[in-house]
């Protein structure tokens, strides 16, 4: 999938939850094992999400229709709720491990 941010835009491999995975995400997962999870939700939602039993940071991505990245956090680990400002359409769970080392390079700015 392709991701902008600001004018930038870069291309990263998503696994996309349905059903049951829709409420796991990146739970109970080990984080070099982790892969990035997508949340579509094809109509304009303003949820919360949590790392109960998520071991390891990642960074939450919340998404508009075009593709473009509406706001960012990074998530540590038991943290109890984060809503972003506005409404959006998907969600990107992104585990902070090797695997994803560039993405959240260009994200974070490191």
């Amino acid at each position: 999938m392709e991701i902008g941010l600001n004018k930038k835009k870069f291309e990263i491999d998503l696994k996309i939850c349905k059903s049951f995975e829709r409420f796991s995400g990146l739970m109970f997962t080990q984080k070099n094992k982790a892969n990035a999870l997508l949340f579509d939700f094809k109509r304009p939602v303003k949820i919360a999400i949590h790392s109960y039993f998520v071991f390891f940071p990642f960074i939450a991505l919340w998404i508009d229709d075009k593709n473009k990245i509406m706001e960012f956090k990074i998530i540590k680990p038991f943290t109890l709720m984060v809503q972003p400002k506005k409404s959006f359409y998907k969600i990107i769970e992104i585990p902070i491990n090797k695997k994803y080392k560039r993405v959240v390079a260009l994200l974070v700015g490191n």
